[in-house]
């Protein structure tokens, strides 16, 4: 038992084990995904969320050590946001047609995400820096943690709420449009880019391609509208 605590103390401190770690709780969560025929509700995100918690908390690794080596994991959301434009561009046609649609949808959809979260916390006695942390929780998650910094909030706390949020949205989104008898990929996909950034958005591409470019449209124009009116929306709402 010594000799084994010995080498996971050491394996622990090099970044290949979490990176690891990382993968293979996304390939065992997304193996469960494609078993239950994409089922939402198996979520692999959620899946790995909840193994590598598990892990992190049986082995009582803090979790600056698992970043450090998952942070490789990190970077590539730049490249995978930036990706997303490849699908929008195939689809330019069909959003200049709708563009006023897409500005009334982003309107209506960016405020209702930040004032209904941020009514709610307040009704439950939320302090000011609980407050901001919430606000920009429906943005991608780099800027809503630069929105949540910039306004006093605690930048973990929103990565965690903005994990929550997407994982939320991929999972309830399919199913309650496909309640509402909502048929337009532009609309499903919009919805669900702006109530649930890049995993809603990664959801939407499994879908339907045109879903999962409004999406991204949606999670970028959210991201920019969040940046300016979460500050105004706090304001509005603290004690």
């Amino acid at each position: 038992m010594t000799d084994v605590a010995q080498i996971w103390s050491y394996l622990s401190q090099g970044p290949l084990l979490w990176l690891t770690a990382t993968l293979v709780a996304y390939g065992i969560g997304d193996a469960c995904f494609r078993a239950a025929n994409q089922l939402p509700l198996v979520n692999p995100v959620l899946i790995a969320v909840c193994l590598l918690g598990a892990l992190l908390w049986l082995t009582a690794t803090p979790y600056a050590t698992y970043f450090e080596g998952a942070q490789f994991v990190h970077f590539l959301l730049g490249p995978a946001t930036v990706c997303l434009a490849l699908p929008l561009a195939d689809n330019l046609p069909r959003l200049r047609r709708a563009l006023l649609p897409v500005i009334a949808a982003l309107l209506v959809g960016s405020l209702a995400a930040m004032a209904s979260a941020l009514a709610i916390a307040r009704v439950f006695g939320a302090d000011a820096a609980l407050l901001a942390a919430l606000a920009p929780k429906s943005a991608t998650a780099p800027v809503a943690i630069g929105i949540a910094e910039g306004m006093g909030g605690q930048p973990t706390l929103t990565a965690v709420l903005v994990i929550l949020t997407g994982i939320t949205g991929a999972i309830i989104a399919t199913p309650l449009l496909n309640l509402l008898g909502l048929k337009d990929w532009r609309a499903r996909g919009f919805a669900v880019g702006v109530a649930s950034h890049g995993i809603g958005t990664a959801r939407a591409l499994q879908v339907h391609p045109t879903a999962g470019a409004f999406a991204g449209l949606g999670m970028a124009l959210n991201a920019v509208l969040t940046a300016l009116l979460a500050p105004v929306l706090l304001g509005l709402f603290l004690p």
